[in-house]
This record gives C-alpha cells, sequence and structure tokens, in this order.
C-alpha cells in the first residue's frame, strides 16, 4: 500500500513537471496573440452589386514603405479592357508619383511563389484629382488587355498613410466596343 502510494505521488510529481514547462514554454507565444490575422472581410454595404477583387501588399504598418498589387485575375474581365480607372478613397492619404505606379502582367503568389511582376505592360498614366479631393488613377494602356488565362495588376509603390484602418478602392473599366466604364469590383486594403 505505501508502495502504491508513493509511486502515484512519483507519478504526479512527474505529470505536474511536464506540466508547468509545457506552460512556461508556451507563454512566449501569447505575447504576441494580437498579431493574428483572421481570414475574415468585413465589409459595410453587402450589396449584390458588390465584387472583391484579390490584392497583396508586401507591409500594413502606418508610414512604412509599401508595395500594393491590385490584382484582375481572368475570372475578374469578361472582355478585353481599353481603359482601367481605380477610384482611391479620399482618406487614404499618401502621395502618388506616376513613376511609382506600373501596370503588369502579372504572376499571383502563394505559399510557395512570391508575388511578382512577369512583364510590364506599356500604358499611359494619369493621376485625376477633382473639386472635393477625390483622386483616380486612369490607365491606358497601348493595344487592349486581353482576355485571356492570365492576370494583370496595378502596382502601386507608396508609403502607407498615417492612420490605421480600412481603404476600400473600387475598379471601373471600358471594355472594348463600348464608350462607357463598368464597374469590375472593389478591394479593401488593411493598414495596421
Amino acid at each position: 500500500m505505501l508502495n502504491k502510494t508513493k509511486k502515484l505521488s512519483l507519478n504526479f510529481k512527474i505529470l505536474r513537471f511536464f506540466l508547468i514547462s509545457a506552460i512556461l514554454v508556451s507563454t512566449p507565444f501569447f505575447n504576441n496573440i494580437q498579431n493574428a490575422r483572421a481570414g475574415l472581410e468585413f465589409q459595410w454595404d453587402q450589396d449584390s452589386g458588390y465584387r472583391r477583387l484579390k490584392w497583396f501588399q508586401k507591409e500594413n504598418r502606418p508610414k512604412f514603405r509599401n508595395k500594393i498589387y491590385f490584382f484582375f485575375r481572368p475570372i475578374d474581365r469578361r472582355t478585353e479592357l481599353l481603359k482601367i480607372n481605380l477610384a482611391i478613397p479620399k482618406t487614404f492619404k499618401s502621395s502618388l508619383k506616376i513613376e511609382k505606379i506600373s501596370f503588369c502582367r502579372v504572376k499571383i503568389g502563394g505559399f510557395e511563389d512570391r508575388t511578382k511582376c512577369l512583364e510590364d505592360i506599356p500604358a499611359d498614366i494619369e493621376i485625376n484629382t477633382n473639386e472635393s479631393g477625390l483622386r483616380s488613377l486612369d490607365i491606358y494602356p497601348y493595344s487592349p488587355i486581353p482576355n485571356n488565362k492570365d492576370s494583370y495588376a496595378i502596382v502601386l509603390k507608396v508609403i502607407n498613410p498615417k492612420r490605421s484602418g480600412l481603404y476600400q478602392f473600387h475598379s471601373f473599366a471600358q471594355p472594348k466596343g463600348k464608350t462607357v466604364s463598368t464597374y469590375l469590383g472593389s478591394w479593401t486594403i488593411v493598414i495596421d
């Protein structure tokens, strides 16, 4: 009986040792729990006309140098495109320079590959600002963007705004054979 009690007491001490050491080892990992990224995007106005487009950014902290890719995948374009318009939110206070904006054929990265431009598409780029302070980019490719299996991207090299938050960019495009631009979709960029 005494032998069983000693054995039980020894087993309890070993279990307690492993339990306490596991807690102590895992404590530093709980320190950065606020950096966890959610796979959920929240939109205030979820109407049937909204289309969420794919995007990628290198840095999401305020006042950091950033490279943002706004993707146009094959499922986002149904016809050849003559003109693309990117509406920039008024609250996205970052300076835009034409030499820091490009349009390219892109390879969208994943777990094993990086996102990178494969080929620059020659295009005229204009930055428009109206009386109310709204800014937009107009991109006129020299030849129409084909309706094929390639993905294309507008690439902005900017310094992130001081304020963190959600910034919603909208895209409009003029299809071949039409005179007006139509809505393609929107991207919601997160600056933490």
